[in-house]
């Protein structure tokens, strides 16, 4: 007899204001669906409103919200997400009306990222994040953990003990923020004791292809699966091509909308980032929004301090990239859609100041060239560091 958990039904919802756009919104819940997949939810509608400005009670207005309510009623749904932050009194608004559950997409990724810990380091930097988020959401959340309920955003602290003063949160959190330290301090000692070998970082938007293209790389076994966030512990293996040995590091994929106390939790685990003497910057090049999913990685890296490191960019994917050939008869201006591969390398090749590799991972298509610039770019940090060095390949 199978234990598996029925997945939940949800609703996703999205709203359209001065600041993002409907084509932004549709490709956002694109997203969301994505991540609630990931999660374990069935998505089984979107919801979409249009608004200058977010209502401050409900979010959506209530004439939208009285629209959901009827059909979440109606189809017995368990889940309503919500793909921007709501505050406390947002939520409980909203979940008085639907009579559901609502979780919006900061607590989602939370959900997800506690089910994907694996290290002690990772579960220590949920955590935290966790209790972050529900801090000033104390008096609606422990609603749910009164009654002891599972499923989505329901894992985590706080499960086995009702924890209703503000005071003991923040205990819990100076605890949670000394373990972390302790923690970060052996991070610290083993990063160390890797000496001055160069240190190479794959960085990029989750669901890139990184930890394929990590055991393309380093002949490992890095865990990769179709999901959002398959990887959140940094993976760091020894290289040596050529007799130089070099550091490659896998990193936790970023995401549009990345929760800031996840950020600031797992700034430790992205160390590796920060310390990192080159970055592999994968993109996946068949995705409709790529271009926007580099400006989040750019702006990610900017935040970490990391953003003027030497940059590889690698295009993946580029097996599954497709277009529409555009009619020579058609005059309308051109757009993502009608751009051929050929043209689109060339394109970025011009705009990059930098190098850059067209892959395909699953594919093993142009590795060899990407372990070449690879290469390139270690010998010339190394050479630089061991200027006494006389061994070069080939002599």
């Amino acid at each position: 007899m199978s234990t598996r958990q029925k997945p939940e039904s949800a609703v996703l919802i999205g709203l359209i204001t001065s600041g993002q756009d409907e084509r932004q919104v549709k490709e956002y819940l694109d997203e969301l669906a994505f991540l609630a997949d990931t999660a374990g939810a069935n998505s089984r509608k979107r919801f979409l409103q249009k608004l200058e400005h977010p209502d401050p009670r409900t979010f959506i207005g209530s004439g939208k919200l009285n629209e959901i309510a009827g059909w979440i009623s109606e189809n017995k749904i368990d889940l309503a997400i919500f793909d921007d932050e709501l505050s406390g009194s947002q939520i409980r608004n909203i979940e008085k009306a639907f009579g559901c559950r609502v979780v919006d997409r900061t607590h989602l990724i939370l959900d997800i990222f506690a089910r994907r810990a694996r290290t002690a380091q990772a579960k220590v930097q949920v955590e935290l994040a966790q209790y972050r988020y529900l801090l000033p959401r104390l008096t609606r959340m422990w609603t749910h953990l009164e009654k002891q309920r599972g499923g989505i955003g329901m894992r985590g602290p706080g499960e086995t003990e009702i924890e209703t003063d503000r005071r003991v949160i923040r205990e819990k959190l100076s605890r949670l923020k000394s373990k972390l330290k302790d923690i970060e301090k052996q991070s610290i000692t083993r990063r160390k004791s890797r000496g001055d070998m160069v240190r190479v970082a794959l960085v990029g938007y989750t669901n890139v292809g990184k930890s394929t293209l990590m055991n393309l790389l380093s002949k490992s076994d890095v865990f990769a699966e179709n999901k959002l966030f398959a990887t959140l512990d940094t993976t760091v293996r020894k290289l040596v091509y050529e007799n130089i040995p070099f550091l490659l590091s896998d990193t936790v994929g970023f995401i549009r909308k990345l929760p800031h106390d996840l950020i600031e939790s797992f700034k430790s685990t992205l160390d590796e980032v920060r310390d990192a003497d080159i970055l592999i910057h994968v993109v996946d090049i068949s995705h409709p929004g790529f271009e926007d999913q580099i400006r989040v990685v750019k702006e990610t890296l900017a935040e970490l301090g990391a953003a003027d490191k030497p940059t590889i960019m690698v295009f993946n994917k580029m097996d599954a990239y497709n277009y529409i050939e555009k009619d020579p008869e058609d005059l309308t201006p051109r757009t993502s859609d009608n751009i051929s591969l050929e043209e689109l390398k060339k394109t970025w090749l011009a705009r990059i100041q930098g190098d850059a590799v067209f892959i395909s991972a699953t594919q093993r298509k142009n590795i060899d060239e990407l372990r070449s610039t690879m290469l390139e770019a270690v010998k010339s940090i190394h050479f630089r560091r061991y200027p006494n060095l006389l061994y070069r390949a080939g002599e």
